[in-house]
């Protein structure tokens, strides 16, 4: 193959992989597979079950216990609607910029992941460094799940995990949980003049709405807990972006649909936040039946995905710290493929190249600094391995 050493001429491959969650990643695994096995790095796929997408792991190093994890999704979100001043899929620069969908969020990071990967694969390195690519993180970061329990089981257990979502290369130790449901209220139409003897789905979905504000209102009025007082804000939020629903102003709706998500602070329980809205749903049916036994609400999981606490003198943060020489306390509120390794035993930060208010952004781009700043993390990575 073309020989790309750098990890400029890496992203630019990267980004021209059009890999929109909805879409394929097979391409770019293909070529992901193809340049490390340029290496003579073998790598792994774990298949989706509609076949038409994979993760990746690989390792290079010593078959030994206690190595380092870099951790990058590869899909992106779209671009329709979007007004792009450059061609989304072709990495373009000006005034100090690389433009291109994913150069941020976050093929930046996964350029700088294979070009340590083949760098290390020429050194005497004395821990091993994994690396893991998945699928999917855009929809809900539940994907990964399987990436991390198979890589679990078939190779040596890392000491570190980095997940190279754009920090501007800070070191992050906490994020927000998130937990997402796709809610059908069916309702009973009749003429809104006959309004007792009709259900309006709008109008029940609204009194579950009413609760979700309610539990907003209260969540603001407590005292952060330690672990939540350093977001912003500091309590878990719940919030309906999207509704449609009923046939004509002068009939009760029949149907509703909305999303909501709750975004909770290390510390809560996504189960206990579940189970306090599926018993105000259950609540709200019962009385609806009681008009017409056809009526309710319908919930489907949409996404859990845990909190990311920080750790007590946690291995990553220390690693991380060394290697960028930041001291400061940060954490975010949106949430990442981190917590799904951390849940399972792996100590893990956020640390990545870019800027996260570029995400999803037309004309989303990686400033060539954030890039330098990433190539000399990998650098001081790749000497610490084999001190």
């Amino acid at each position: 193959m073309e020989n790309f050493s750098t990890p400029r001429e890496i992203l630019a491959k990267l980004v021209s992989f059009p890999t929109v969650s909805c879409d394929t990643n097979l391409p770019l695994v293909e070529w992901v597979e193809t340049y490390l096995d340029s290496y003579g790095i073998r790598s792994q796929r774990i298949m989706s079950p509609c076949g038409t997408k994979a993760h990746l792991y690989a390792q290079t190093g010593p078959d030994d216990d206690g190595g380092v994890i870099l951790s990058g999704h590869t899909d992106v979100v779209p671009v329709d609607g979007q007004a792009w001043t450059t061609d989304p899929w072709t990495l373009t620069e000006r005034d100090g910029k690389l433009y291109g969908r994913g150069s941020c969020d976050m093929k930046g990071f996964d350029a700088l992941a294979l070009f340590a990967m083949a760098r290390a694969s020429a050194l005497p390195i004395k821990r091993p460094l994994q690396l893991a690519l998945s699928f999917d993180e855009e929809v809900g970061c539940v994907a990964v799940v399987d990436l991390v329990e198979t890589m679990l089981g078939a190779l040596p257990r890392a000491r570190e995990v980095i997940v190279g979502e754009p920090t501007m290369m800070k070191v992050v130790t906490g994020h927000k949980g998130g937990l997402g449901y796709h809610v059908h209220v069916r309702g009973h139409e009749v003429h809104s003049s006959l309004l007792p003897y009709g259900v309006s789905a709008i109008m029940q979905a609204a009194k579950l709405i009413d609760w979700a504000n309610q539990r907003n209102v209260e969540n603001a009025a407590q005292a952060p807990s330690e672990l939540a007082a350093p977001f912003v804000p500091p309590f878990t939020t719940l919030h309906v972006g999207e509704i449609e629903g009923g046939t004509a102003h002068n009939i009760t709706a029949k149907d509703c649909r909305f999303f909501i998500e709750f975004r909770f602070v290390p510390g809560e329980s996504p189960e206990d936040w579940a189970s306090l809205f599926e018993a105000k749903a259950a609540e709200l049916s019962a009385e609806m039946q009681k008009i017409h036994p056809d009526t309710g609400f319908d919930l489907k999981r949409g996404f859990a995905l845990p909190a990311l606490a920080p750790e007590t003198d946690g291995p990553a943060e220390t690693l991380a710290r060394r290697l960028t020489g930041d001291n400061g306390q940060h954490v975010v509120s949106y949430g990442t493929e981190g917590s799904q390794f951390q849940v399972r035993g792996y100590s893990t930060v956020i640390c990545g190249p870019g800027d996260i208010a570029q995400a999803h952004q037309p004309d989303e781009f990686l400033a060539l600094e954030q890039l330098a700043a990433g190539e000399a993390f990998v650098d001081r990575l790749l000497d610490s391995l084999c001190a």
